[in-house]
Order: C-alpha cells, then structure tokens, then sequence
C-alpha cells in the first residue's frame, strides 16, 4: 500500500507524463524528462512502510520404507525423518535505510525440507531465507509486535518452520516389529506481516517548514538534504552523524510540521513516527517569525497528540538565521520564548555563517548523555522490581487440551496445542495412522472424555481441521 506522499507524487508524475511530454508545449522535451525524473527519485528514495506475506518452509514427511536386502528376509523399518523447515530470519543492518524493496518484492518465502527416505535417511532441512532490513524496522503480526530490530546485525525469526514428520523407523518396537505409519511434515508460519521503519537517532529536528532544518543538518553533518528557499523542500527524513569534540551524534532531519500534522495534515502523523526513538529534541524557529512562541507551542502540541510522553522528552531551542541580525531583536524573540519554554536552553545560531553551532551540539551531546543515563538506571530498576509470577509451564500448556460438541454439524471438537500437532502430522489416508492418532487419543485421556459426553464408536471426531470415527483405537501391525 502506497503512502499518501507516493500517491500524490505517482498523481503528479502522471500529470507531468500525460501533458508536459506532449510535442506541441513549449517546454523543452529535454526538461521535461529530467523533471520526471526528479518526481520519480523522490517517490523512490524513503519508504517507511510495508506490508509482505510471509511463508516459512513445510517440514519434509516421513518415510514408509524396509529393509531389503540379499540374504536378510526381514530387515525391519528404516524410513527416514523428513527434514525441518527453512525460518524466515529478520537481519538488521545500518546500510539500507529504506523498505522500499518490499515493495516489488512482497513475498517473502523459504524454503521446505526435502522428505526422510531409505536407510533411515534424514530429508535435508529448508535453507532459511536471511532477509535484510534497515536497522530500526518494526514487525506487526495483526498489530502485535514480532520482532524490534535496533541494532547493526541483530536478527530475529520473524516465521518458524514446521518440524519434519517421523519415518517408520521412529515407530519400531517390541510388540511393533513393522509398524507402516509415517507422519506428514507439518507446514510453516504463513501471515501477513506489517513493517514499519522508525529512525533510531540521538537528536530530531523539528520545526516549521523552512526553519533552516535541513540547512543545519547538511553543515554540522555529512548528509546532503535538498534545501531551497520554499516550504516542504524536504519530503522524506534524513539522517547525518554530526562531530563535536571527538563525539558523535547522529541527527534526524524530519519534514516541516504544520499545525494538525499529528491529525495527518501535511503528512506529519507519517512524519512524527521518526522523532519517536530520539533522545532529544532540538526545536528549530525561524527568527523572522513574529510570533516565535506561538509556533513553539504549536509543534509543542502536535507532539502531544500523537504521542503524549513526547512532552517528556529532552529539548533544546534554537533561533535559526540569525546571521547579521541586531542583538536587540534576538534578546526580544529569546524573551518571547522564555514564557513560554521554561527551563529549555534557547540559543541563537545561523547555520550559513557557522555561528553558535558548535554550543549547540555540546548541549545536545550532554542532553543526550543525561537522557540515556536515565533511561539505563530506569531499566535497572524495572528488573529489581520484577515479581515472580506463578503460572503453567509451557510444557503444561501444551499439553492441555479440551473437548467441546459442535450440535450444528454433529461432531467432538478435540483442542490444544499437542493433539493438534499430532493431527496434522498425520496422513489421514494411511489407516495405520489414524489408527495411531486413535492410540493417543486414549493415552491423554481425551478419549475417555469423549466417551463421558456421549461419543460412541461411530461418532466423528475433529481435530485442527481433520474429521475420523472414534471407533476404539487398535494400532496393530
């Protein structure tokens, strides 16, 4: 799905495309194109949404085989395992800074496990498919959150692939000398999957459009941001690692918010998901602004409702071309910002003539100390206050089940994590193996309790999908 900026700029191109490239306008053919061109760089460049499928492998089925060979009458089971399959694996990295891939690319699958075979053979497992996502990419799985990568080559299993089924072999014993059963492979982790890029920064510029925010970026960093004198000049963020005394800080430039942008105006609810994860904020204020409070407080309040503990967030104001200014009016538009940013630092720079730069990112660096030295001692305090919380085991989970009568189709629905794994490994076209399944039925006891609510031999039975007579349960060679 297209964000609304793609939209518009696709809706522009195509204007551009459909009029412009007509022989008979007085443009040049030559500028025409370029012009095209710059429209489809800006559709292209930053994409910070996605929505993919997501199918890891199916494990390879078990194999029905015996042994036979020259002077051995009866050699007895030696069907193969069936191999796993292959994880679909999320790998953050700092070089992509964009989902755009995603795109054209929605699908993302890995690869089966190849199934058990002869001479008690395993099937080789599924390859996992190691995909590669910029770092600060949020996975949603029907809103809830897989997986968070922050970090330069964390990874994460985003699908995990279903286990190979068990050959004959598996099945031998004492009293089962040839036992022809085998179980099915079961499938992999197949879902929509809704990504989301967040920009992981020290420091988020925010401001009006035309603040001077992508000017500051492009001289006290390395990130060359398109500047002009017009608003909206920059339409997706920018990231650039700024230098201060031997330390680095690196600076998110977002797009110039107006007011209702946490309400979509101006795109800026799509915009505001970048400044989430910065330690601190560096408000940016034109100084020829005649009421540079009043646009403080508005992008004071656009933090606010898009996400309330934004207000919390370290800040630092700073009045931008102020190059050749008189030092009264400068005091003047400080006053106006004192009543109304309290304790915040306010400074004066002109980020063309290089001035008051450098005291602008010390404080910054020592915001952004103080802010992650809070944020450690947090965490400390958080796990010694951990309380012990008396639950099942997972183990006990699994194995819990329960059975509930369907009256409008007429038949025993059998739930629980472990019975249901059973049944979908196993063939139900295979007599043994629903003959098997029967077996463990009695063995958990749930056949019993389906004898308790009135299954009788010829009642039918579902699990996960699958439907069979109870019947009482021989699992016989």
């Amino acid at each position: 799905m297209l964000s609304r900026l793609e939209l518009c700029l696709q809706a522009a191109y195509q204007t551009i495309y459909i009029n412009f490239l007509n022989e008979r306008s007085w443009i040049g053919r030559s500028f025409k194109l370029d012009f095209i061109r710059f429209l489809c760089y800006y559709i292209r460049m930053f994409v910070d949404t996605a929505k993919i499928f997501v199918q890891a492998g199916r494990g390879g089925n078990g194999a029905v085989s015996f042994r036979r060979e020259l002077y051995i009458e009866k050699g007895g089971p030696d069907g193969g395992d069936g191999g796993r399959g292959g994880d679909v694996i999320f790998r953050a990295t700092k070089d992509l800074n964009t989902l755009l891939n995603f795109r054209y690319k929605p699908e993302l699958k890995a690869k089966n496990g190849e199934s058990g075979s002869k001479r008690n053979k395993t099937g080789k497992s599924g390859e996992p498919l190691i995909v590669k996502v910029p770092v600060g990419t949020i996975v949603k799985r029907d809103n809830e959150v897989l997986a968070d990568l922050k970090f330069d080559g964390e990874e994460a299993v985003i699908a995990r692939g279903g286990d190979g089924g068990f050959g004959n072999a598996h099945f031998k014993s004492s009293v089962r000398q040839t036992p022809r059963v085998a179980e099915l492979g079961e499938n992999g982790e197949t879902f929509e999957a809704d990504l989301e890029l967040k920009l992981l920064a020290d420091v988020g510029l925010v401001g009006f459009p035309n603040a001077g925010k992508s000017t500051f970026l492009s001289v006290v960093s390395n990130a060359r941001p398109e500047i002009a004198n017009y608003a909206f000049t920059t339409l997706t963020p920018n990231l650039g690692v700024a230098e201060i005394d031997g330390s680095n800080l690196l600076v998110a430039d977002i797009p110039g918010l107006i007011e209702g942008a946490s309400e979509g105006k101006g795109l800026g609810d799509a915009f505001l998901r970048h400044v989430e994860r910065t330690s601190v904020l560096l408000h940016l204020i034109d100084i020829y602004e005649e009421k540079p409070d009043e646009q403080y407080r508005i992008i004071r309040e656009e933090l606010k409702k898009y996400q309330p503990e934004l207000l919390n967030r370290p800040e630092i104001i700073a009045l931008t071309k102020t190059e050749g200014m008189d030092a009264e009016i400068i005091d003047f538009q400080i006053s106006k910002l004192r009543k109304v940013a309290g304790d915040s630092q306010i400074f004066a720079i002109s980020s063309s003539a290089h001035q008051g730069l450098k005291e602008v990112l010390r404080a910054l660096r020592k915001q952004v100390e103080n802010f992650r030295s809070l944020q450690n001692e947090t965490e400390d305090s958080e796990e010694d206050e951990d309380i012990a919380i008396i639950s099942l085991s997972k183990e006990d989970i699994n194995k819990a089940w329960f059975v509930e009568f369907n009256e409008e189709e007429g038949v025993y629905e059998v739930f629980g994590d472990k019975i249901e794994k059973f049944a979908r490994r196993t063939n139900f076209m295979n007599i043994h193996g629903v003959n098997r399944l029967r077996d463990i039925l009695r063995k958990m006891g749930i056949e019993h309790e389906l004898r308790r609510m009135g299954a009788e031999n010829s009642s039918i039975i579902s699990i996960s999908g699958n439907q069979f007579e109870l019947v009482d349960s021989n699992w016989e060679d």
